[in-house]
């Protein structure tokens, strides 16, 4: 619940006349001091506010929807990787004012000094979210000052049901569906309908460790070794290193991919609405799939603060959080919103996943800048087949 303030108010001083004869004139009552009023706060920011966040990522008509409330003008362009977003904040000057960054990429941001801090009295909607994802989001976040979760998901595998099945011919669904992207066995018969891998470095390298059983999330140099050796033996597998997942698995480039949750989500839904026969699915590997929180935060120079607050909590509004879960297959991290969600969205297992499931899945952490160095050297060389 919201805290109540109670505003003070100052009261004038009472005289009371005194009564009997007029022998003396009453002793004059100094005037009270003035009291300051509090100052009014007005936002004196140009109506613009620029934003930068992931492709395919904001329900139709909801930007239009703000700047018609607001009468502030947005200005929204996208990014295609974490890696993209993280050079353009450490670089400065980036002429926007919010961001979308991955938690894990927004830990050393915060460290050093690319976000700033929100006001969060100008948020009040803050109160919508989720206290145990709050909570998690801490670890990158101590006391959650700076990112406000856009939305959650997480890195697994996706298929075309139809192709796969056809490719696949008599050998039969491996148990763990990471198997179809890193074992030669399935990805030799895969390649013929297409291998999709999401071109970053920070998508495949922690999956890839956690294949293998390492931690997805090692800051030990000498696995990513030991990541690229396994990765090695498929390169030649691999079709596509895709900036557009959603476009090449619906379209039919890919009959199984490294993706996320909710692209992959979105990509059924394109291919029924194209009227196609081919069922795409998001998969739940058995050793689990790495969850992620996508997350709002103001860039350290960003020039419209105020108005990048009006539009977070415009967006953490119920009805708005649950258009966004409806809209683009994502879960939300506002638990007021959870009524709102259509029944087939709350009830699809790969959207919500279940609590047995969940248990499963791999929280998100941070890298040493020497493991992020050996990471990006390690799908580098992957990539090129070397």
């Amino acid at each position: 619940m919201m805290k109540k303030y109670l505003v003070p108010f100052a009261l004038s001083a009472l005289v009371l006349a005194g009564c009997g004869k007029k022998e003396e004139p009453p002793a004059p009552v100094a005037a009270p001091a003035p009291v300051a009023s509090a100052p009014v706060v007005v936002n004196t920011e140009e109506k613009v506010l620029n934003i930068y966040n992931w492709p395919d990522y904001v329900p139709e008509g909801m930007i239009a929807a703000f700047e018609k409330e607001t009468g502030i003008k947005v200005n929204y362009d996208t990014f295609e990787t974490n890696e993209a977003l993280h050079a353009k904040l450490v670089a400065g000057n980036t002429g926007y004012d919010i961001v979308v960054p991955g938690s894990v990429f927004a830990k050393p941001q915060l460290e050093g000094g690319l976000l700033q801090a929100l006001d969060k009295t100008k948020i009040k909607n803050l109160a919508n979210l989720d206290p145990a994802i709050m909570a998690t989001l801490a670890k990158a976040d101590p006391g959650n000052k700076h990112l406000v979760p856009w939305a959650w998901g997480f890195t697994t595998v996706g298929i075309n049901k139809t192709k796969v099945a056809k490719a696949l011919g008599k050998t039969p669904m491996p148990e763990n569906a990471w198997d179809l992207v890193f074992k030669p066995e399935y990805t030799s018969k895969l390649k013929s309908c297409g291998i999709a891998y999401l071109d970053s470095p920070t998508e495949i390298i922690p999956v890839a460790l956690h294949y293998i059983g390492k931690n997805a999330y090692s800051n030990d140099v000498a696995d990513y070794k030991l990541a690229t050796d396994m990765l090695a033996k498929v390169r030649k597998d691999v079709r596509i290193f895709s900036s557009t997942m959603i476009d090449d698995i619906a379209g039919g480039k890919a009959c199984v991919a490294i993706g996320w949750s909710g692209d992959i989500n979105i990509a059924a839904n394109r291919a029924k609405e194209n009227k196609s026969k081919d069922e795409i699915e998001s998969l739940l590997p058995s050793t689990g799939a790495l969850i992620f929180f996508d997350t709002m935060a103001l860039t350290k120079d960003a020039k419209h603060p105020n108005n990048a607050q009006a539009f977070i909590d415009f967006y953490l509004r119920p009805e708005n959080a649950a258009l966004m879960t409806n809209t683009m297959n994502y879960p939300t991290a506002n638990k007021a919103a959870v009524e709102k969600i259509k029944p087939e969205i709350a009830g699809n297992k790969t959207i919500f996943v279940e609590t047995d499931y969940f248990a499963k899945m791999i929280p998100p952490s941070s890298f040493t800048n020497e493991a992020r160095e050996a990471m990006a050297n390690a799908y580098n060389g992957f990539k090129k087949g070397k």
